[in-house]
């Protein structure tokens, strides 16, 4: 393959790569089933309206201008929130109201905001957010997902549980394992231990079936053999096409709690998106760049569509969008095939699916779950520094106890902390202190003060407009702090532009002390 002839676009992309792109989608679509099943299920939504989200971000996201190898679709990371906002809405007590309706209402909202955040070009506001908060806040959505799953996955029924914490889903887990249902237990422990073993499987006809496929082929006989007919041990669709209507309901558009949860999906949605589009453009064999503003336009466009019809609402899928890279797609119309075989699946395919017992899809969540939170998320945040690690603790702690919004709060707080600590002054954090001087061929941007997460904005603006090809050099010598979250964007900006025909050089380092062994450690100036 030449690398150096990039994929058409448009309808001449569609004829160029249709063959390609349409069994990638195809693909994509065995994965983001089950799970956009189980996602809708976890989220306090009806298991068909994740299907529904998916098909909107295949079917419409794919024509706005949307990174080309992401699949939009519901989101594992998304749980907490969801099912929060219906659980509060209920609590609201609106008479004839239905809290899921209420739901979409805020999923409306927060679309209409992401799509004027697009519009303004705020799509690199996911820069600021420091790397050790985000990825704790990950980890807390995972260690969350896992506990509200574990029931389900032994086939007790969730529903006496409803309404407790993490922390006490995770003390009840006795009580789940003296509740289980024997059959189901099996099933769901039998599908978890699938998911983990099969990639690590090294035959080339299973890494061409995605592991939750393989679950439901064994899952689901299992269900049919045993005669599941607990009220929980099945999926339940229904009638799928009849309940799609302007289910959006605004009624509590006034209250606090309608935009704690506005603010709490915007937050979430448009920055776990934004850091996979990121993610996915690196696994890009084209390398092509994403526009973030125009993925956020048309990621905004698909949310407020999805929660119209009372969908939930949809990210760049991180899992999906790596194996779709995986798979060899080529354009953006692998995800609008995969749009295409889920509504082929809803025409065709319900009584079907309706055969899948919920511990499987549970055995999938808690496989998301673990990914988010994996021990190697903490060994690795450990390398970068220990400042990092209680950064990372300290946001996933808070978001337990309490939480999203208050637990990236509170990381972002500690890592302000230890800023000040490692001598930083106050005004420095939030300003973009640097000198420019052009002198022999070379641009030399001497940065004084702080480079941090807070300010990252601003340097990250001088050096995206310096234009291509030049001889620049960021020079660090007057700086008392670099910390972890500049060191990745300057490290990885080095990369790109050095790849792009320029040359990037990164100097004045050597009179700092790393806070680790790590590349990107934290860097402190020597008294």
């Amino acid at each position: 393959m030449d690398y150096k002839i990039l994929p058409k676009t448009g309808l001449a992309g569609l004829k160029e790569n249709w063959k390609t792109d349409s069994v990638t989608g195809f693909l994509v679509f065995l994965l983001a089933l089950p799970l956009s099943l189980g996602i809708a299920k976890a989220s306090g939504f009806d298991p068909a309206m994740g299907v529904l989200t998916a098909m909107v971000g295949g079917l419409f996201v794919s024509f706005f201008k949307v990174s080309p190898l992401t699949i939009k679709g519901p989101a594992a990371g998304l749980i907490t929130v969801c099912a929060a906002a219906v659980a509060d809405m209920g609590a609201l007590g609106y008479e004839g109201h239905n809290p899921i309706h209420m739901a979409c209402g805020i999923i409306v909202v927060m679309a209409l905001i992401q799509i004027v955040f697009g519009f303004l070009k705020l799509g690199s506001l996911s820069d600021f957010f420091p790397h050790s908060a985000v990825h704790g806040m990950l980890a807390a959505i995972g260690i969350i997902i896992i506990a509200k799953q574990v029931p389900v996955l032994l086939g007790d029924d969730p529903g006496i549980y409803k309404g407790e914490k993490p922390l006490e889903l995770l003390m009840d887990i006795p009580r789940f394992v003296e509740n289980s249902n024997t059959h189901l237990a099996v099933v769901g422990l039998l599908s978890l231990l699938l998911m983990f073993a099969l990639p690590k499987i090294k035959l080339n006809f299973l890494k061409k079936i995605p592991a939750p496929m393989i679950v439901l082929l064994i899952a689901v006989p299992l269900g049919l053999y045993w005669q599941f007919k607990h009220d929980y041990s099945l999926v339940k669709i229904g009638d799928f096409w009849g309940n799609i209507s302007l289910n959006a309901d605004f009624s509590a558009i006034g209250t606090f709690p309608f935009w704690k949860y506005v603010f709490m999906f915007l937050f979430v949605n448009s920055l776990e998106s934004l850091l996979t589009v990121k993610a996915v453009d690196g696994l890009d064999p084209y390398k092509r760049e994403s526009n973030y503003n125009g993925d956020l336009i048309g990621l905004g466009a698909g949310n407020a569509l999805s929660g119209l019809l009372g969908g939930l609402p949809m990210i760049s899928e991180v899992v999906r969008s790596g194996s779709n890279v995986g798979f060899g797609a080529k354009t953006k119309w692998s995800n609008f095939f995969h749009g295409i075989f889920l509504l082929i699946a809803m025409l065709l395919m319900i009584p079907v699916i309706e055969l899948i017992p919920n511990a499987a899809l549970a055995a999938m969540l808690i496989f998301a779950g673990f990914r988010l939170a994996a021990p190697k998320e903490f060994i690795h945040t450990y390398h970068i520094g220990k400042e990092q690690l209680a950064i990372f603790l300290v946001t996933i702690a808070v978001t337990l106890l309490e939480d999203l919004l208050l637990g990236i709060a509170a990381g972002i707080l500690v890592k302000f902390i230890f800023h000040l600590i490692n001598g930083a002054q106050l005004k420095s954090l939030f300003k973009a202190d640097y000198s420019i001087q052009r002198d022999n061929n070379v641009t030399t941007i001497t940065v004084n003060g702080s480079a941090v997460f807070s300010n990252l904005l601003g340097f990250k603006k001088v050096l995206t407009n310096l234009g291509a090809n030049l001889n620049i050099e960021i020079n660090f010598l007057n700086t008392k702090l670099v910390d972890h979250s500049f060191m990745a964007f300057v490290h990885h900006f080095e990369h790109e532009y050095n790849a792009n025909g320029g040359n990037f050089m990164i100097t004045g380092l050597q009179d700092h002390k790393a806070l680790s062994n790590h590349p990107l450690a934290t860097r402190v100036k020597k008294k």
